[in-house]
């Protein structure tokens, strides 16, 4: 019993000592200077040449200022009491009744905010502290210090001037030029609970972020004010009609998307970057204003057809800067203006085949590979899988040359079920479509035809990468030093296929079977164009490549309603025409490299079967990576007449014409291997994962189901690449064989 009375004591004693020292700390002048007006830096936001995109609004010129709380407009100063403490000036630094709640409702497991005071978050202001119990702890021990020797006035007045509010503003005159172009000294009541609301969480409650957000935040302060008596209820309701941005401060606010995710980075940065509170981006002004009037314009021609949202980027290849941002037509139309459509993801169509046919090259496909444009049925998880071509017509026999340009869909599926969901999966990531987040059994044959959602920034520089040789690298928001972009370097494809693919993206006879010749890609500069719609019509995209500069543009609407009828072709082909033409006159789009430059060789083929060239044959010269020139001559036409591949025999007959007369005198239908064809060569490509380099084994002639052999080593109906000579083998339930042999290429 002595001992614990003896403890109790020495207990009761330490506790008095330290409220003692407490006491004496608290009773101590604070250091000099601390509660003295301070300078609120600058915060201007220049394009590439110096040129304001965020211009000042206020009278002395800057975003900032240190303005005296008698002279803040009255319903601001109510809007932050109602907000974050309306007991400020009846408590001394900690509101006691506020903690208690706090605890009880912790204990309760249902935390909420509301314990920390105005004064303890100005404490936070002017002496950085930690969020630990041990920071809690020193920030209550600074709010009551604070209390002991500054008036509440010049308390409120260090908070309302040091508060951060998004975007890199700092204080209620930054913010309040910022989102209205206009002076704390005099604003509406929306506009004060606005800037109010904000407060709790600045980087995701502002207009420019999440207007949604911020307009439910702005209620919940007006109906604080209005329990509080510090507003009407006329005066709430007239409140809450009000913009989340007015419309008048378009002037001060120039590249709006742009600079709204400018300083939001500056905002997750700590500011980094910010210099005197000015930054430098890459942005160069001029092209954005270009290719702001141009989505402008294209919105009006398409309105009657359904499409009253475009968005375009602009990318320099070698940098990897931004060069044009525009997220939507109008940014300040009321409601969904503030949407930014350049990182908002949606479904690209067509748009990602690119990096399939890239894939496809490096791993001993060509772009003279004949693929089976023919309805099937692809035997999937979630059913069978029967793709369509936008016109709705199969081709039969089609180069990959001719698949890619003209946008055919059914190829584009057979060359993914060849390769692998797995592997497109793959190659897509590394070419910085992180938006594509989920598995390769979610997306299915489907993601060959842009079945996954990603961003217009993410495709333009997706597409970057093919002009940088098949390598990957970030965008860059500021301009790149030494000329050069900086950061992580992915490699997509290999710089032979990256070229080839450009080649094929800037023929127009190759585009011709599926668009006609013409299109609104006949830019008068090299360049490599490729569009993608989405089902119903909901989202029109196109990219164009120079060897200087990338540009993505969409057309659509953010409700996702389909338009009427409107494609690539129609919808973004024009602006993307228009768009090209507006960065060209400011940027050199340069030369796309020569495909004999990039290594590739030449190889004279048919036309019809993409075998070497024979004098019975219509011939054309393509392209080959070094190790991948077909060996077999064509015998595909001899002494006149066709002689189809079995597998085209049903088409065939439909066609009519000479393809009904090959069907009838040259089609058979033996059971034979056609994938791979004898004298194959792929490659396995460096860099990836084993089990996404595999080849899909198939044969016509038989339904049911066929035993495949790799060296004499029975294998399913897909095989992991494995460098080396290979036989392959098939043999069907009634003993017919058919044998190729290839060859595949180590990294």
């Amino acid at each position: 019993m002595k001992r614990v009375v003896r403890w109790t004591a020495a207990a009761g004693a330490a506790a008095a000592a330290a409220i003692l020292i407490a006491g004496l700390w608290v009773a101590m002048p604070l250091p000099a200077g601390m509660a003295a007006p301070a300078p609120v830096p600058r915060l201007l936001v220049e394009d590439r040449n110096g040129l304001p995109l965020r211009a000042p609004r206020v009278e002395d010129g800057s975003r900032g200022g240190w303005t005296p709380v008698g002279e803040l407009d009255p319903r601001l100063v109510q809007a932050f009491l109602a907000a974050e403490d309306h007991r400020f000036f009846a408590h001394h630094g900690v509101d006691v009744r506020s903690v208690g709640r706090a605890l009880r409702d912790d204990l309760r497991g249902r935390g909420r905010a509301g314990a920390s005071t105005l004064t303890m978050q100005t404490a936070r202001l002017l002496r950085p502290i930690g969020r630990t119990w041990v920071g809690k702890a020193r920030q209550v021990m600074w709010a009551l210090r604070l209390d002991a020797h500054l008036p509440k006035r010049v308390i409120l007045e260090q908070y309302l001037n040091r508060v951060p509010l998004g975007e890199a503003s700092v204080g209620v005159s930054a913010a309040a030029s910022l989102y209205f172009g206009a002076s704390a000294r005099e604003l509406s009541l929306g506009e004060a609970a606005m800037l109010a609301g904000i407060a709790r969480a600045p980087a995701r409650s502002n207009p420019l972020v999440d207007p949604a957000r911020a307009r439910a935040r702005r209620n919940v302060v007006l109906r604080r004010m209005l329990l509080l008596g510090y507003a009407t209820a006329e005066e709430v309701a007239r409140a809450r009609a009000e913009p989340v941005l007015p419309a008048e401060s378009r002037a001060a606010f120039l590249a709006p998307h742009f600079t709204a995710r400018v300083l939001q980075r500056a905002d997750a940065e700590g500011g980094g970057g910010m210099r005197d509170g000015i930054r430098r981006t890459s942005l160069d002004l001029e092209i954005q204003t270009l290719l702001e009037a141009e989505v402008r314009h294209t919105v009006r021609v398409l309105a009657d057809r359904g499409a009253r949202q475009a968005a375009a980027v602009a990318l320099d290849n070698a940098t990897g800067e931004v060069l044009a941002w525009v997220g939507s037509p109008d940014f300040w139309e009321p409601e969904v203006g503030q949407v930014d459509m350049v990182v908002s993801p949606r479904q690209p169509g067509s748009a990602l085949k690119p990096f399939l046919y890239g894939l496809a090259f490096d791993r001993g496909h060509t772009a003279a590979t004949v693929l089976p444009d023919l309805p099937r049925s692809f035997a999937t998880t979630l059913g069978p899988y029967r793709p369509q071509n936008y016109d709705r017509r199969f081709h039969g026999p089609v180069r990959a040359r001719e698949a890619l340009a003209s946008s055919f869909n059914v190829p584009a599926v057979e060359l993914a079920d060849r390769l692998g969901v797995d592997a497109l999966l793959q190659t897509l990531r590394r070419a910085g479509f992180a938006s594509l987040s989920g598995s390769a059994p979610h997306y299915g044959l489907g993601l060959a035809l842009g079945t996954g959602d990603v961003t217009l920034l993410e495709l333009a520089n997706g597409y970057r990468a093919l002009a940088n040789g098949g390598e990957w690298t970030p965008v860059r928001w500021r301009p790149a030093e030494g000329g050069r972009g900086a950061g992580p370097r992915e490699r997509v494809v290999s710089a032979q296929a990256a070229a080839l693919v450009l080649h094929v993206l800037s023929d127009a006879d190759a585009r011709a079977a599926g668009f006609g010749t013409e299109t609104p890609f006949d830019f008068p500069f090299a360049a490599a164009a490729k569009t993608g719609t989405s089902r119903h019509f909901t989202d029109n995209w196109a990219v164009g490549v120079t060897q200087g500069f990338t540009v993505a543009v969409w057309v659509g609407n953010f409700s996702g309603r389909p338009m009427e009828g409107v494609s690539g072709i129609t919808g973004a082909g024009p602006l993307l025409y228009r768009a090209m033409l507006a960065v060209a006159s400011r940027r050199a789009p340069g030369t796309l490299p020569a495909p004999e430059d990039a290594g590739l060789v030449p190889v004279r083929i048919c036309r019809l079967s993409g075998l070497r060239a024979t004098p019975e044959c219509e011939a054309t010269v393509e392209w080959f990576i070094p190790g991948t020139e077909p060996t077999r001559l064509d015998d595909w036409e001899r002494g006149g007449r066709l002689a189809l591949p079995a597998e085209y025999a049903e088409w065939a007959a439909g066609q009519g014409g000479r393809w009904a007369a090959s069907s009838a005198r040259g089609a058979d239908d033996r059971f034979r291997i056609v994938a791979p064809r004898d004298g194959d060569r792929y490659a396995v490509p460096a860099g990836v994962e084993a089990r996404y380099s595999t080849l899909t084994l198939h044969a016509t002639g038989r339904s049911a189901p066929v035993r495949w052999f790799v060296d004499g080593r029975e294998v399913g109906g897909r095989w992991s690449l494995v460098p080396g000579a290979h036989t392959v083998r098939a043999q069907a339930p009634g003993g017919e064989t058919d044998e190729v042999r290839i060859v595949v290429t180590g990294e």
